[in-house]
Parts: C-alpha cells; structure tokens; sequence
C-alpha cells in the first residue's frame, strides 16, 4: 500500500555534449529537478566524431556523487540521416524513450540576448535553420522542455520554457 503513495517516477533527459552549457544543465537538473524516484537520461548526439563520448562516463561519476539513489542511463544516438538535424534528432529520441521532462544547456551571444532569438524557420525548409536548438526543442517537445544557462559560479540560472521566458532562478 505504501507504493501506492510514492510519487510517479518520471524519465529526465539532459542532453549532453562537452560544452560549459551542458554542465551547466546537468547541474540544474542535479540541483533542482531531480528526486528520489525519477531515471536520468544523459544523451548525446555523435556527428562521427572519434571518442568524442568520452566525457559521458564523467558525467555518470558527477550524477553519481550528487545523487547516489538516481538511476542514469546513457543513450547515444547519431544525427538522423534524413534532416543531418541535431534538434530533431533529440526529439525523436526523447519521444522515442517518453520523457517526462527535457533540459538543454543554452549559449546566448550579446546579440540573441538584446535582440532575442529568431522565431522562424526559413522559407522552404524542414529544418531549424534560424531557430536556436533550445528553442526549437522547446516550441516542439511533446514533454516539457527547458533551456538552461548557468549565469556565474554562485549566480544561478536563467530557464527558457515555453510558458517562461529568461525566468531568472538564484540558488
């Protein structure tokens, strides 16, 4: 009867590269998403690249130690041959393995923070040519998605989701 009145566990998926936007969505999502029940999905898109996966195993080691009850599970995928698209790529596998909730580190240069990204697509195209890879994911995910970028050592985070936009969390 008790298993009755555990929360549902739910699939989190990261979307892991090596770059400072990733660690910084692990991060988040290490810190402030995932609980006790919930599967953490670590995925990375290879473009061919020899070893360039190898940083996965150090991301596991970081969940590990930050959340030693979290299950995490790496998925590699290669970019879809179709669209050669690292966007739709993600979420085809994201609606592929049904998850719950999608995080993505996001870059802004000075002009996208002034400005704004672009919400078009170019004439003619399936693609997400004009649309930053955040962004798309997070105006065509099935599941929510949010768009991380961390802001300093101790400055928190600003989170992009479809309903909020440059939120600013301190933590």
């Amino acid at each position: 009867m008790g298993s009755e009145t555990t929360a549902r566990s739910r699939k989190v998926m990261v979307v892991a590269d090596p770059s400072r936007e990733s660690a910084g969505a692990l991060q988040y999502a290490l810190s402030h998403v995932v609980v006790e029940n919930d599967e953490l999905i670590l995925l990375h898109v290879e473009s061919g690249g020899v070893g360039e996966g190898d940083f996965l195993e150090a991301m596991r080691q970081v969940c590990r130690i930050a959340q030693p009850k979290i299950p995490v599970r790496l998925e590699r995928t290669q970019l879809m041959e179709e669209t050669k698209d690292k966007a739709n790529t993600i979420l085809n596998k994201s609606n592929l393995l049904r998850v719950d909730l999608l995080i993505i580190g996001q870059r802004r240069g000075f002009s996208t923070a002034i400005l704004g990204t672009s919400r078009y697509k170019l004439s003619g195209g399936s693609g997400t040519k004009g649309l930053d890879t955040a962004e798309y994911l997070i105006e065509n995910s099935k599941c929510t998605c949010v768009a991380v970028q961390k802001r300093g050592q101790n400055a928190g985070y600003v989170l992009n989701t479809k309903t909020h936009k440059n939120f600013w969390l301190l933590a």
